[in-house]
């Protein structure tokens, strides 16, 4: 089929077609995609389609540049997390709960996302996507309802596929790079929580085992390096595509804190006007908790808040970030020094999971029971490019 475009709109040719005519991974029907819209989709359904075999739960991802703003599985939301979310009183099913929480994970980064979901959409999920910027989406079905609820979206050039659930691909994968041919055996390992068998230090919680094992489903679709942090069936950080495992340690690690002190109390009761919409109050949020803002920003912020506020002091952030605990970690490849583990513990890491091998893997388990973190060796690497 003809796209949209290429990764940008002067790359005017674009295209996809599926290998085998008779045997397609998808169906659009609406919209017409990019090039980045395809392959956020593509990769974005492998995900969820993997978390829910992995899981036995509804899961759903949030996509950006082809790899994962959020994912998430349907855990139940608390009140307190309903609020934050902007969903409170609402009825949700497992796949807008799941969706909900993937949207949330890191909400700035998915404004204009691709959307996945491993179960049929219903029209909970459909009539909550209305109402947020969302650039299409793929799952295995939807609701009659539900589909014309999305294709009323963006003047109805929402882009909307069905995925095959059945569609096996080969064995071998190949790409091609400024006049190169490249290919390899397709990434075939299943993560599952047999994955986590190989405890090296601590225990791990039922809890603790769900959540890494989203974290390395997570991570096994995004931008290597990458690091994933997971707390309460939901990925709340995610650090892709940096050289250096410890910054992609860092950068989920500041992710997973904003994402916590969103739940501050300061940040929770700000009372927006009416007329202030949803991206605007989550970006507001962000930026509060952020810090610097500016003098002309605050005078802006005044004229949109029914009480005026400032921002969190590094003092009310550094006391809400120390209550966060519980998280897990998850990483593409082997922690090769324990300075990711003194940047971990920070953003309340208890659990860890990669796949060990380095030759400071000693020092690395030592910095784990110095902070009691259990961890556990997966024994494979999952980088993604």
């Amino acid at each position: 089929m003809e796209l949209k475009y290429g990764c940008n709109p002067h790359q005017s040719y674009a295209s996809a077609e599926a290998l085998d005519a008779a045997n397609s991974p998808l169906e659009l029907l609406n919209g017409k995609p990019s090039m980045i819209n395809f392959l956020d989709a593509l990769n974005a359904w492998q995900l969820v389609h993997e978390l829910r075999k992995a899981l036995d739960l509804p899961a759903a991802t949030s996509f950006k540049h082809v790899s994962p703003a959020g994912a998430a599985v349907a855990v139940p939301l608390d009140d307190e997390l309903a609020a934050m979310y902007e969903v409170a009183g609402q009825e949700l099913t497992p796949a807008a709960t799941a969706y909900v929480r993937a949207r949330n994970a890191d909400p700035k980064s998915s404004f204009g996302d691709f959307a996945a979901l491993s179960d049929p959409v219903d029209v909970d999920t459909a009539t909550f996507m209305k109402g947020v910027v969302c650039d299409g989406i793929i799952a295995p079905d939807f609701d009659p309802q539900a589909l014309e609820i999305l294709k009323s979206k963006k003047k109805g050039a929402f882009t909307v596929m069905k995925a095959n659930p059945d569609f096996k691909p080969g064995e071998r994968e190949e790409r091609e790079v400024f006049g190169m041919k490249l290919v390899q055996t397709r990434n075939n390992f299943d993560i599952t929580l047999a994955t986590l068998e190989n405890v090296v230090c601590g225990k791990l919680t039922d809890e603790a085992r769900r959540d890494l094992v989203l974290g390395q489903v997570a991570i096994k679709y995004t931008q290597s390096n990458s690091v994933g942090y997971a707390l309460g069936g939901q990925m709340i950080g995610i650090g892709a595509g940096q050289q250096s495992r410890v910054d992609c340690t860092k950068l989920a690690g500041s992710k997973a804190d904003v994402w916590h002190l969103r739940r501050h109390p300061r940040i929770m009761n700000l009372k927006f006007k009416s007329s202030v919409k949803r991206q605007e109050r989550i970006n507001w949020r962000i930026r509060l908790i952020e810090g610097h803002v500016t003098a002309q920003e605050q005078v802006i912020l005044d004229e949109i808040l029914e009480e005026k506020t400032t921002e969190l002091t590094l003092e009310e952030k550094a006391e809400w970030v120390a209550k966060l605990d519980g998280v897990a970690l998850a990483s593409d490849a082997f922690i090769p020094f324990r300075d990711n583990i003194d940047h971990a513990q920070r953003h309340g890491v208890k659990f860890i999971c990669h796949p060990g091998g380095a030759v400071r893997d000693e020092d690395v388990k030592a910095a784990c029971e110095e902070y009691g973190i259990a961890m556990a060796y997966t024994g494979v690497r999952l980088f993604h490019h």
